[in-house]
């Protein structure tokens, strides 16, 4: 009789253990995704230095060139053109000029930020 007791309590044992270890374990939540890029964030700016090749009035562009590289720059109303403590129009620049140039990436464009034309060295 005790070993029918003994028996029956360690099959119920092995019922209750099988059982809590048959249970699927609870799965991790997913990491959050990062919050997207808000309006109120202002875009990365780039900057190059270089020499105006080419400046198309109706188009409102302008090509820099930094040595073999070239670039193409949207120039808009928000673009602040300035020449030292001087502020200029786009009229004002020209093929030759050196600038430095800080603008941002608007897709396939490169939207002109800010102009900086540089001071003629003083003799």
């Amino acid at each position: 009789m005790k070993k029918l007791i003994l028996l029956a309590t360690l099959l119920t044992l092995v019922a209750f253990i099988s059982g809590a270890l048959a249970q699927p374990k609870p799965t991790e939540k997913p990491a959050p995704a990062p919050a997207p890029a808000t309006s109120d964030e202002k875009p990365k700016l780039e900057k190059l230095i270089g020499d105006i090749k080419s400046v198309d009035k109706m188009a409102k562009t302008i090509v820099v060139a930094k040595g073999k590289e070239q670039k193409t720059f949207v120039v808009d109303d928000k673009t602040k053109i300035t020449k030292g403590k001087d502020t200029l129009s786009f009229a004002d620049t020209k093929a030759g000029m050196n600038v430095a140039i800080e603008y941002k990436k608007d897709g396939d464009k490169n939207v002109a930020v800010a102009i900086k034309v540089a001071e003629p060295k003083k003799k």
